[in-house]
């Protein structure tokens, strides 16, 4: 388990030294003239590397010309702000991607955008998906496994952040369990079919802030101040976006947070 911050070098320093740590699959460039400002917390070993980061905006490219000996295949939850990237919808909030570094791309991310992400070998991916792994969005339709991999990604990413809460055994353990079920959502979307048709990319931010809602839900069903307001804040939307998200299922946010506290209190009594 290892945590970076950008503040830790000069400001002349930083992108080449960040490019070492954060971006060893890829090319990138900073978008403005402030000084480049990023965190990074990462837990690996010699099958992953899972990790969250937050950063100021920059260019990404990917591609033969910047591959490095590694061969690394990314898997990606926005958690909050957006990506572009050219023949793709814009990801925001609670979508999900897999990037194949080896294939020639161009992203743009904004500002402040936050991501949860997990890099494993492509051989293992292949394997996983079997056929050959390609860039694309990943949606609840064309794995069905899409959503708990987002809600685990959530929930590890914050963990990352709770290591005098969390001990070398149990880092061990939660590393190993978002490994092989990655593996397991790449072998159901190898399954249901990677050349469907994209459907509605707006199903996959639902997907998405609805699996982060609910996990935060049910990590603090105790509080008594629990709102609407919180459990948006805590997902990176907006109030409107949550509603959306639970309205797309004939649900409210408040009727499941009030079902969370009935099932637990059943199986209290």
């Amino acid at each position: 388990l290892a945590h970076f911050r950008t503040d830790d070098w000069e400001c002349a320093q930083r992108r080449e030294a960040w490019k070492e740590i954060a971006h060893r699959w890829v090319d990138y460039e900073p978008l403005s003239a402030v000084p480049l400002e990023a965190e990074m917390s990462i837990l690996q070993d010699s099958a992953c590397v899972t990790g969250s980061t937050r950063s100021s905006a920059y260019d990404m490219r990917t591609g033969p010309r910047w591959q490095h000996p590694e061969d690394m295949v990314v898997l990606t939850l926005i958690q909050s702000g957006e990506l572009l990237q050219a023949a793709h919808p814009r990801m925001g909030a609670g979508a999900m991607g897999l990037c194949a570094t080896r294939e020639a791309g161009h992203y743009r991310w904004g500002h402040g955008t936050r991501q949860a992400f997990i890099a494993l070998p492509y051989h293992d991916v292949r394997a996983a998906l079997g056929s050959e792994p390609s860039t694309q969005v990943i949606t609840p339709s064309r794995c069905a496994l899409a959503p708990a991999w987002a809600s685990q990604m959530n929930h590890m990413a914050l963990l990352l952040r709770q290591s005098d809460q969390v001990d070398t055994t149990e880092y061990a353990g939660l590393l190993e369990a978002t490994r092989a079920l990655t593996l397991l959502m790449l072998r159901n979307l190898g399954r249901q079919g990677m050349d469907a048709d994209l459907p509605d990319p707006n199903e996959s931010l639902h997907a998405g802030r609805r699996a982060a809602a609910l996990r935060f839900m049910e990590l603090h069903a105790h509080r008594h101040d629990l709102d609407a307001a919180t459990i948006a804040q805590s997902t990176g939307c907006s109030r409107s976006r949550l509603y959306e998200a639970f309205a797309a299922q004939g649900h409210t946010v408040m009727d499941t947070l009030r079902e969370i506290r009935l099932q637990r209190a059943l199986g209290l009594i």
